[in-house]
Parts: structure tokens; sequence; C-alpha cells
């Protein structure tokens, strides 16, 4: 995979585009006018690793949320207006790293210079943000349909306000539900600009469909070298979309931080709760935070189980009501009893 390379753009304490790594972010979604409960899930999802946090900022009372979470993590936040260009101003006035805004949303030409200008003063990048389902209506009349053309478009038009009030400290998204409709139309814009792309698939769905969605789409366009910062989008509790973005980074190659875990589909032969000792070891190694980069099988019988593991670095292998611990592909000893236990022991001696 040969990345596409982009401009740099510097957000708070994180730089995205040329060589950076591929930064996940998440959107808050706790009520804006509840500030401590921001602020706590704030919290909890750069526990998860988040890298950049966006939180919505619908009139300019409510900056007083990016205040309060700036005091509370230490992660670039982004402020998500529409419409009000005073929100713009004040999300600034309150510390925001970054405005995501279309300037085509925001009134006239004044008002897109005030928050241009205004994000110049303070080296503040601005993301542009189109969605498939909320184009422009003279560019839905021209294409028809929110065709990949039709989004390159809009977002190219967003740009133009924007670099009209010399103003290129730009990120863009262009977003469908849509896979091959996205993908297209990233495609197709990473062939028109160097601005730094924020990738994701917008209302990709639950914790199912949503994964599938955002892996193919997201994961699709990583291994054609497309994309500087990612969102996966889910109907779920915004630390899982974090979760969900190092899982499809790692699934594409790029190195993560902390474990990875494979593990078989089972079969008739597994005669150990092999799906529930897995759960339970993942979730154990993620509540703790543990961030080894160790590969970790979790497989269902000794019959395959050590040979088709033998690049992990430690492992079990089921039998009746017992496993079988290998490291780095040596058999060690049998573990019975309580197994994820005496196993997650085993990996921290690693």
């Amino acid at each position: 995979m040969t990345r596409q390379l982009k401009r740099e753009v510097k957000i708070g304490n994180i730089t995205i585009g040329g060589t950076h790594p591929i930064t996940v972010q998440t959107m808050l979604n706790v009520p804006v006018k509840d500030i401590a409960g921001n602020v706590a899930q704030a919290k909890r999802v750069a526990a998860a690793g988040c890298q950049i946090v966006r939180v919505t900022v619908p009139t300019p009372a409510d900056a007083a949320v990016v205040s309060a979470i700036k005091e509370a993590v230490d992660i670039p936040v982004v402020a998500d207006i529409h419409f009000d260009y005073r929100a713009a101003l004040a999300a600034l006035d309150a510390g925001a790293d970054k405005i995501r805004i279309n300037p085509g949303n925001i009134g006239d030409d004044d008002r897109v210079k005030a928050v241009a200008d205004a994000c110049n003063a303070k080296n503040v990048p601005i993301r542009i943000g189109v969605n498939g389902g909320s184009l422009e209506k003279h560019i839905l009349a021209k294409y028809g349909a929110p065709v990949p053309e039709a989004m390159v478009e809009s977002a190219l038009y967003h740009v133009r306000l924007l670099e009209k009030h010399d103003f290129d400290n730009i990120v863009i998204s262009i977003k469908s539900s849509n896979v091959p409709r996205m993908m297209a139309a990233y495609r197709m814009l990473s062939a028109q600009t160097d601005y730094p792309l924020h990738v994701g698939v917008t209302e990709a769905g639950g914790n199912r469909m949503g994964l599938i969605k955002s892996g193919m789409g997201i994961g699709g366009l990583l291994l054609e070298g497309i994309g500087d910062t990612l969102r996966v989008s889910l109907t779920e509790d915004p630390e899982n979309e974090v979760y969900a973005g190092y899982d499809i980074l790692r699934a594409v190659g790029y190195a993560v931080a902390g474990p990875e875990i494979i593990s078989c589909p089972t079969c008739g032969r597994t005669q150990y709760p092999m799906i529930e000792i897995a759960n339970e070891v993942e979730r154990r190694l993620r509540d703790e935070g543990f961030k080894k980069p160790l590969k970790i099988a979790i497989m269902g019988c000794v019959v395959n189980g050590p040979g088709e593991a033998s690049d992990a670095d430690i492992g079990i292998a089921g039998g009746k009501d017992e496993a079988l611990l290998f490291i780095r592909g040596e058999k060690v000893r049998m573990l019975k009893g309580d197994i994820v236990g005496q196993f997650i022991d085993e990996i921290h001696k690693l």
C-alpha cells in the first residue's frame, strides 16, 4: 500500500497529513447542555485511545462545553457548527482546536470571511464536511442524485469559499451511507486536491452493519492509500467507535498499540467455552489498558490450534475443560480451572 501524501494540518497537539500516523476520532453524543456528561464521556473516549474528539456547538452559548472538555482531556477538541457563524466564533474563543463547518451554509460572504479570519488568526483549521444526504440544491439539481461527482463538486465549492479569503488550513470529508458511492467520491476528490482527508461512512448503522460498512469503506480506502484521519460512525457509545477505528487500522496493516487477538470460529471438536473465553480475554485486556503489541491466539482445539497460530506470541487451544498454553509455537503446559485468569497472568509475563 502506497500512502497518498497530503499537506500537513495541525489540530491542537496532533498533526495529520503527510507521513503522520492516521488518527482515530469520534463525536460525543451526550446532550450539549449536559456539560458534566460531555466531560465524563470525553474522558472515557480519551481513555479508549481517541486522538481527536468532536462536540456539537449549536449556539454561541453552547461553546461553554468546548472549554470544559479542553480542561478535562489532553486531546484536540473539534467544534461541530451548523448554520450559525456566531457559534463558530464563540467556539474559537472557547479554545476549539478545529471547526467543522460548511461555509456555504452560514450565510453571506461577510460571515464566511469572519470565520475564516478568526481561524487564520488562531491558526485553527476548518473541516469541510460534505454529506451525500444534504447536498446543495443547485448541485443536486445539476446531477439529479448524490453521485460521487456531485459530492466532489460540493466539497470544492466550499473550499473555494474559504480560499477566496486566503484560508487554506483545510481538512475535507465527503461521506455517504452508500459504501461504493463514498469510496468513488473519495478517490475522485483525492485525485483533485492535496488537502488531508477525513474518511468515514456516515449513518453506517449499529454494531453489526455499521462495522461491516465501515470496515469495507474506510478499510478499502486505507488500502488504496487514501485517508489521514478517520471516524467510524456507529449507533453506539463513542468508545466503541474508537475501538473499531483501531481495529480497522490494525486489519489494514498499520501499527497499532495494543494486542492483536486472533481466534478460530470453533467447530464440533471444541470442548471448552472458547467463545466466552475469547470475549472475556479481550474485555479484560481492554479494560486494563493493556498496550503491549502482542499477537494473542485463542483456538478451539489442540488438533489444529497450535499449528495454525504458530506465529502468535502466546495462545491457548482447548481440550476437555482445559486449555493447552503455547508460547511462540512451543507447548508449555495445560491450564485448568480459571483458564482466563491464568492465561492473562501468562500474557503479562511476556
